[in-house]
């Protein structure tokens, strides 16, 4: 019997193999190097590595690939265009980590509200407070979801009970719901702007000085995105000049943040270093599940699932 020639890193191999079925042939890649040798002849690819474009490289090489997966939710960086040419799947990490990185947005929107930051360093100080440096309560607050895929859904799904009025923005219209030429004239009635929108070209700078100046002065931003869909120069004006409240950022422009920038430093800004996605032990094993099941319906011919769709980029 021909088997189909499946390319995985070492680690996702060790995990992987003992469920794989007998049509497989699993070959492993230690290093970058090795990846690019054996990258031509893998028909199934698994090539994620720390560096996007290395994982783009390994693309270009591998002429025989059918079906690229990656744990990676994000796919900017990597050659679309030339995967949709040779007709490639592309199965990526979408939903893998949005439990965590909804738990992570309640965790960021409390510390806010209630100026926990504050709070924890008081008591590193052994400072008795007094009051409360923070008197703002979920209950009753407006939330703008920019982005209602898995993530954006289980965030809103989360806020509800706290009591917050939550409106999502999605391309496909709803009775609750926003369009993406709608949420911009409404900036102003909300609390809380929290972004989970892929990232491409559309999105890049979305939010943006514009955007800032159309926000309460109260507002709080949160980007669980990319760092490039904030204007983060404007950001920094914003936070300076009180026009917005403050911004939780897990992504930022570049990472890691220098150590000198001055996001660290304004009082107003919180910086979760990207580490949203990384807050759970579950990741991998619900990656690998996942590939195993899609490697079913790839040999039954079926669609693959998250499919990325190789055109808008997400």
């Amino acid at each position: 019997m021909t088997k189909t020639v499946a390319l995985l890193s070492a680690v996702a191999r060790a995990h992987i193999e003992p469920l794989l079925p007998d049509w497989v042939e699993p070959r492993s890649y230690h290093t970058t190097q090795e990846l690019f040798d054996l990258a031509p002849a893998a028909e199934i690819g698994w090539f994620d590595t720390y560096k996007k474009p290395d994982m783009a490289e390994a693309v270009r090489l591998a002429t025989r690939l059918k079906w690229l997966n990656s744990i990676y939710a994000g796919v900017d960086g990597m050659p679309l265009q030339l995967m949709a040419e040779r007709g490639v799947k592309f199965t990526n990490g979408a939903g893998i980590n949005a439990l965590t990185i909804a738990e992570y947005a309640v965790m960021a929107m409390l510390i806010m509200a209630k100026g926990y930051r504050d709070v924890m360093q008081a008591a590193q100080e052994r400072t008795w407070l007094r009051d409360s440096p923070g008197k703002m309560e979920l209950a009753g607050s407006k939330a703008l979801i920019l982005g209602r895929g898995a993530i954006g859904e289980l965030i809103e799904e989360r806020l509800r009970p706290f009591g917050v009025e939550v409106v999502s923005v999605r391309r496909t219209p709803s009775p609750d719901t926003l369009t993406p030429d709608q949420w911009r004239a409404r900036l102003g009635g909300f609390d809380w702007v929290i972004i989970a929108v892929p990232a491409t070209p559309e999105t890049e700078h979305m939010i943006g000085a514009a955007e800032f100046a159309a926000m309460k002065p109260t507002a709080c931003i949160l980007n669980f995105a990319r760092g490039t869909v904030i204007d983060q120069d404007a950001l920094v004006s914003a936070l300076q000049s009180g026009s917005i409240g403050q911004a939780w950022l897990d992504v930022t422009t570049p990472e890691p943040l220098p150590a000198d920038h001055i996001l660290w430093n304004l009082p107003n800004a919180h910086i979760s270093m990207h580490l949203s996605g990384r807050a759970q032990d579950k990741m991998f094993a619900r990656a690998v599940a996942r590939f195993v099941e899609n490697l079913a319906r790839f040999k039954a011919g079926q669609e693959l699932t998250p499919l990325v769709n190789l055109a808008l980029g997400y």
